[in-house]
């Protein structure tokens, strides 16, 4: 018999899994504390739990995260994992250093279907979800190796305080297993982060933000990208299936339930393509009834993407528009480049199962075959 994988489980799984063994209900609170708290991966080190616990533990249960296959540093302290999760898959995890605590950024699937245009991930095609376990232990991993590369050894004291879902994939097509993953990151007895502290991502979409509403309020940023639709089904293909109107409705929706007050519009800055005064007005009357603010992205170059970076006097100029007409705008500096752990430079090593770069390959055909 397979060996259920705690990595996998809530605290509601985990207490079921506890009196299915026939254990008392506050064992499964010591054995979440072991597990995300302290980081124990054997049982035999869980020591306040009674030997004969720790045994029927051992014949049912395991803990295990993905392993790591490369680690780099980049200059300025970015640290990026390249981590195994089986099949040929390799799924790529980011912590950002800051002053005092620093900032996760997690994927959620083996690569992306949506296949947004300034994207490297899309471009690698879709592989697979992740399971809750390599959505958790992505952050299970990284927080107890920064604590034992800083001697810390104190549970309290944690590296990581904040995690945004801005990895690999769209957290909202992979739901079933992402909402495990984000209870955990909330749970006391887990990480113990606040809603206002764990960030998910989506390119829009609209039923899932607003199950997430229901089941799971935490901090909500939308990839945006574009003024209008015309462009932004260009840029974000998912557009096509839930166009700016309804992206929006939902933003307004979510806004009754979410940690803060405001939703976060996230907009790579494009040479020549998204990024003119004209769209910034655009944009304006577009977000007018949304509690938002703006997070500008330069866009970070990759091989083949054919798109360009909006110099900085143009980024900046797009962001005074912004601020002038009452929205906070900030402009994402740029991390760990070096080592291609930027935002949207995460590719990993994904066995594309949707054959998208065949199929792009056969759409240029008859265009190469003119142009012979």
């Amino acid at each position: 018999m397979d060996r259920v994988n705690l990595l996998d489980l809530d605290a509601a799984q985990v207490a079921a899994l506890v009196a299915g063994l026939g254990e008392k209900a506050f064992r499964a609170r010591q054995l979440t504390r072991w597990v995300h708290r302290r980081g124990a991966a054997q049982f035999e080190a869980m020591t306040d739990l009674a030997k004969s616990l720790r045994s029927k533990l051992d014949s049912v249960a395991q803990v295990r995260a993905p392993a790591v296959i490369r680690d780099a540093i980049s200059e300025d302290g970015t640290r990026k994992w390249l981590l195994d999760v089986g099949q040929g898959d390799a799924i790529e995890t980011v912590f950002i250093p800051e002053d005092e605590r620093g900032t996760l950024c997690v994927s959620t699937q083996a690569g992306c279907a949506v296949n947004c245009r300034f994207c490297s991930t899309g471009k690698q095609g879709f592989s697979r979800n992740l399971t809750t376990a390599e959505i958790i232990g992505q952050l299970w991993w990284a927080e107890h190796a920064l604590r034992a590369s800083r001697g810390i050894t104190a549970e309290h004291e944690r590296v990581i305080g904040n995690v945004v879902l801005m990895g690999m994939g769209e957290p909202l097509q992979n739901y079933e297993a992402t909402l495990p993953a984000l209870r955990l990151m909330l749970d006391d007895d887990a990480y113990g982060l606040s809603r206002r502290r764990v960030t998910l991502s989506t390119s829009g979409m609209v039923p899932q933000m607003d199950r997430l509403a229901q089941d799971c309020p935490v901090a909500l940023a939308v990839s945006l990208h574009a003024p209008n639709d015309a462009l932004r089904d260009d840029l974000v293909p998912l557009n096509r299936k839930y166009p700016l109107r309804e992206l929006l409705a939902a933003c307004r929706r979510y806004l009754a339930f979410a940690p803060r007050d405001f939703i976060t519009f996230e907009y790579v800055m494009l040479d020549g393509l998204n990024d003119s005064d004209a769209q910034a007005r655009q944009l304006i009357a577009l977000v007018a009834d949304v509690p938002c603010k703006f997070n500008l992205i330069p866009f970070n170059p990759f091989p083949g993407s054919g798109l360009k970076r909006s110099t900085s006097e143009r980024i900046r100029a797009f962001a005074l528009r912004l601020q002038d007409a009452g929205f906070v705008t900030t402009i994402r500096k740029t991390r760990g480049d070096d080592i291609d752990a930027a935002c949207g430079q995460l590719a990993g090593e994904v066995q594309d199962r949707t054959r998208m770069a065949q199929r792009a390959v056969r759409r240029l055909l008859p265009l190469v075959a003119v142009d012979s």
